[in-house]
């Protein structure tokens, strides 16, 4: 089986740090994600898509990240079925992420480096000194 979600886009709102009653860290957020197409004579639409990290992940967002940031997340997709107080049955979709970078310049995240963080390994990489170039993205039009 394959459950792997890949997404990239900006914060919308400052993600807030929590912990459960056990102890463990806990962080969502919403990314928001312009869609690759748009038909004729309408505006491209942005999907917000729900996310939640969980222990040193959690942290490292609510850290570095703040409303507007761009973000990279790589993670897997969890549905919960549920009914709600009025009986209605919902279902919650979002992506609960395993590895987290950031995207955008080197100002923008106050760092001063690319900077990735994997739920597994616990640690920092840096990807100064690689074959990849920095991506610069132009969102005038964000909805935030």
């Amino acid at each position: 089986m394959l459950n792997t979600a890949v997404i990239m886009g900006r914060l919308t709102f400052d993600p807030e740090l929590r912990t459960t009653p056990s102890g463990v860290s806990l962080c969502r957020f919403t990314v928001a994600c312009d869609r690759n197409y748009a038909r004729q004579g309408e505006e491209r639409k942005t999907d917000f898509i729900d996310v939640t990290a969980w222990r040193q992940t959690a942290e490292f967002v609510s850290r570095y990240f703040h409303k507007g940031s761009m973000i990279a997340v790589e993670g897997s997709i969890q549905v919960e079925n549920y009914t709600d107080k009025d009986g209605n049955k919902r279902k919650d979709v979002r992506v609960v992420a395993n590895n987290v970078s950031f995207c955008g310049s080197k100002s923008e995240s106050n760092t001063g480096s690319n900077t990735q963080y994997s739920q597994p390994q616990a640690s920092y990489a840096s990807a100064s000194g690689s074959d990849f170039e920095e991506i610069v993205d132009d969102d005038d039009d964000l909805p935030f």
